[in-house]
């Protein structure tokens, strides 16, 4: 099962189950500002960065 992390891994943000967010294939978590800051490319794997499907 995917784990939902609560904060994005760059600027420490909070992020609900339902807020816009991206992850790697190793569910690094980045927020949208972040992820864009990236371009989309994980700091730690190198790998894309996918919008996160959102939890209820």
């Amino acid at each position: 099962m995917l784990e939902m992390k609560e904060e994005c891994l760059v600027c420490a943000v909070k992020l609900l189950n339902d807020s816009l967010a991206h992850i790697c294939s190793f569910e690094c978590t980045y927020c949208q500002s972040c992820a864009e800051d990236h371009n989309h490319v994980c700091k730690n794997c190198g790998g894309e960065l996918k919008e996160r499907p959102k939890r209820q």
